[in-house]
């Protein structure tokens, strides 16, 4: 087991997986060292750690709450945590822009993706905290998004740099209203955030809200230089709900008016096996560990995709973004 010298401290360092080298997993020795007060002594040895490997769990610290959570975030990645605007998941704001990670039904599984890389903004860091961990399943599967865009058959990969990705959403009850997605409910001033981040927007007769967006389907990394699959076209699709849900809405409600959908960028249909062939190389790509209580999950948020796997039982885990990034 291979160990490094950081700041006259010893860490064990080891891979979950070997994919790469990464993640880095340091097993530090904190016992009786406030976790805010080591997140300040070590900043600069965690953040360059995570430039150089894109993702870092940290295990052995003591995280009483969110808003120590929210501070230890802010002084490793050395920015101050961002508001969570524009959403595409129900989540509980704590203190400090420290949500509650996605509150989907225990049953669900949350697909690999990128956070907000169905916008043109994202955090280009996220974290996660485990205040405790479920009794079973519920790890936050991560993958590298280098080796995502790698896998993917060249056809795929060009087709969509070539059209880019459309994404269409309907903001109701059946997903989230256009009230909690924009965290207003103020219709100009959701006016005025469409018109800055050029999301095209339409009022319905029903007082309902359309948006639709274009955005490039994969990214180069403004550190490494490398490319990146960076989209959630597999996640906004409808067949992302599975094919009876599919055709249900479908039938119920009209393509046009489904709470979220995706399309190549000139609008024309996304075909089912290259959704399939996304999703499968999501799914072999996954680098998975089990949760303990306290783990700190640092991740370069554009070179990892992260998900959720179903659980039993109890958990919390707790998120806070940062650094935000404009395309």
């Amino acid at each position: 087991m291979n160990t490094e010298t950081v700041s006259a401290k010893t860490f064990t360092l080891a891979d979950l997986k070997p994919v790469g080298g990464i993640p880095l997993f340091l097993n530090v020795e904190a016992s009786g060292i406030p976790a805010t007060s080591w997140a300040q002594e070590h900043q600069h040895d965690v953040r360059g750690l995570l430039e150089a490997n894109g993702a870092v769990l940290i295990r052995g610290l003591d995280v009483p709450g969110s808003s120590q959570f929210g501070r230890i975030l802010s002084t490793l990645f050395g920015s101050e945590l961002v508001e969570y605007v524009y959403r595409s998941t129900p989540r509980t704001e704590l203190r400090g822009n420290v949500y509650t990670a996605t509150e989907y039904p225990a049953s669900e599984v949350i697909p690999q993706h990128n956070e907000n890389s169905y916008s043109r903004h994202w955090p280009n860091r996220i974290g996660f905290l485990c205040m405790l961990p479920s009794e079973t399943g519920g790890e936050t599967p991560i993958g590298d998004s280098r080796v995502i865009y790698d896998m993917l058959p060249a056809s795929i990969r060009d087709k969509f740099e070539e059209k880019g990705v459309m994404y269409v959403r309907n903001y109701s009850d059946l997903d989230l209203p256009w009230s909690v997605v924009f965290q207003t409910d103020d219709k100009k001033l959701v006016e005025a955030y469409c018109e800055e981040n050029e999301l095209s927007f339409e009022w319905l007769d029903n007082g309902a809200l359309r948006t639709t967006q274009i955005n490039p389907a994969t990214a180069v990394h403004p550190v490494t230089g490398d490319k990146i699959w960076f989209n959630q076209a597999h996640l906004f699709h409808v067949s992302n709900l599975g094919s009876d849900m599919a055709n249900t809405l479908i039938a119920s409600l009209g393509e046009e008016d489904l709470p979220r959908n995706a399309y190549y960028g000139d609008g024309s249909p996304i075909e089912p096996e290259a959704l399939d062939t996304i999703r499968a190389v999501y799914e072999q790509t996954k680098i998975k560990f089990t949760w303990q209580k306290n783990d700190l999950l640092l991740l370069d948020n554009m070179l990892f995709t992260h998900g959720r796997e179903s659980f039993t039982g109890a958990r919390k885990v707790l998120t806070g973004m940062a650094c935000p990034n404009r395309s």
